[in-house]
């Protein structure tokens, strides 16, 4: 690759780990001016009272003294737990289940961290260690005088979030509330290798001891600490019933719906079979639970968002039509499945799936694509009805069964139009004419 003829200036965000150290490195071999900054977001000592916040930069600090670029830090921890940390524990409290990596980017990484990179550092990108693409890459980073002499102009067209070439490890999941801003302004080096690519190059850098670092996994503040003790060191024990869900009887007691999400097992004790969390009612503090980690309580076919973000604009099928055909995830490393979502009103969707899925949380955010692009992302409200509540009396009476492995459900009595009745019945849920109180009620 040829150098750029006047060398502009990128801030590239280090974590010190290895994907941004090699993002760093690209960079550089790519003629740039490249600047390292690592930004501080917690100071929470882990259980052998080292705080891995202080580990990371001293990784990082030896990242930029390997490739010979100066080495800046920022400090967000005040920002963090004003705008991420706190929003968290208030959307637990709620039941909620929130994904603090998600809110972290659209708020801390996409917005301050880039504010600070071209205020005060005097930037002209910011390049970050993701494993993504966009449709422009760098090229707005490569005019020339000669190309603004004769009024050659950035192009100013919408800019599109890409999955990475490596599926595996692609991360537009984490991505999809940036704002258009940040993205036009963002390079992205790795979307175009995969993992073990990239610890090579870091290792033919001089890099070896970053390429061996253990990669960090889960949600950098808890660390490896169990998220029971991690949340009650946040929020108070609240003794409260598991319920459930087939007899609407007590089943044991918990400390506090917020230390579970749907689809956990819930561990009852002294009760003899494992039960799993079906849903919670932040309300009454009770968590519904059922016997079996695949039983039809746990699975729902359709969800609504809050107002979705779109990284774009609006897909203009949704606006003509109301209705669009796309693929949705909801975790990470979940295989994209197909979705209609239709217009529910100040921008909200209702997703209705392919096929029925597990653990759908509220919380948790909807992630949109379409082809190779992310479209967006909408923070899932809640559910529709479950397959139990759609089929209880057929569940009872085992005229009706669900095979997960298939993904099928068997109707021995009279057959129905499933996704129809999923449909209706999620409209009528909205409408306030279908509401669940207890699994005898015709819910």
């Amino acid at each position: 690759m040829s150098p750029v003829s006047r060398a502009k200036h990128v801030v590239c965000a280090l974590s010190g780990g290895v994907d941004s150290a090699v993002a760093a490195l690209l960079l550089k071999w790519k003629g740039y001016q490249v600047s390292g900054l690592y930004m501080r977001n917690w100071d929470q000592l882990d259980e052998t009272g080292v705080c891995t916040a202080d580990k990371d930069c001293e990784d990082a600090k030896f990242v930029c003294d390997t490739l010979s670029i100066p080495f800046h830090e920022v400090n967000f921890v005040k920002d963090y737990w004003h705008d991420v940390f706190s929003i968290f524990l208030k959307q637990y409290e709620r039941g909620l289940t929130p994904n603090p990596d998600i809110m972290c980017n659209r708020v801390i990484k996409f917005d301050r961290l880039i504010e600070h990179a071209f205020q005060h550092l005097h930037a002209d990108a910011v390049a970050t260690g993701h494993y993504a693409r966009t449709n422009l890459g760098d090229s707005f980073l490569r005019l020339t005088e000669e190309d603004v002499k004769r009024d050659i102009k950035r192009d100013e067209s919408p800019v599109r979030l890409l999955k990475s070439v490596d599926s595996w490890k692609d991360q537009t999941f984490f991505l999809s509330q940036i704002s258009q801003n940040a993205l036009r302004r963002t390079i992205f080096p790795l979307g175009d290798l995969t993992k073990d690519v990239v610890k090579k190059l870091a290792v033919q850098a001089g890099m070896e001891r970053i390429a061996k670092k253990k990669e960090s996994m889960g949600i950098c503040f808890i660390g490896t600490r169990e998220f029971k003790t991690f949340i009650t060191e946040y929020l108070d024990p609240k003794p409260g019933n598991f319920v459930g869900i087939e007899d609407y009887k007590v089943k044991g007691q918990h400390d506090g719906h917020f230390i579970y999400t749907i689809g956990q097992c819930a561990k009852i004790p002294g009760f003899p079979h494992k039960m799993f969390v079906t849903d919670k009612n932040p309300d009454t503090n009770e968590i519904f639970v059922a016997p079996g980690t695949n039983h039809p309580a746990l699975y729902h076919q359709t969800c609504m968002t809050d107002s979705v973000h779109w990284i774009n604009e609006p897909p203009p099928q949704l606006l003509e039509r109301e209705m669009l055909d796309c693929f949705f995830r909801f975790q990470h490393a979940d295989p994209l499945v197909k979705c209609t979502l239709t217009l529910a009103g100040e921008g909200s969707v209702i997703v209705s799936l392919e096929k029925p899925l597990r653990a759908l949380t509220p919380g948790q955010y909807a992630v949109f694509y379409l082809g190779e692009e992310c479209l967006g992302s909408g923070q899932i409200l809640q559910n529709g009805p479950s397959l139990y509540a759609l089929n209880w009396k057929q569940y009872h009476s085992g005229e009706w069964r669900w095979d997960p492995a298939t993904e099928e459900s068997t109707d021995y009595g009279q057959t129905h139009d499933f996704k129809k009745d999923t449909w209706d019945r999620w409209r009528n849920f909205l409408q306030g004419k279908f509401k669940w109180k207890d699994p005898f009620n015709g819910g």
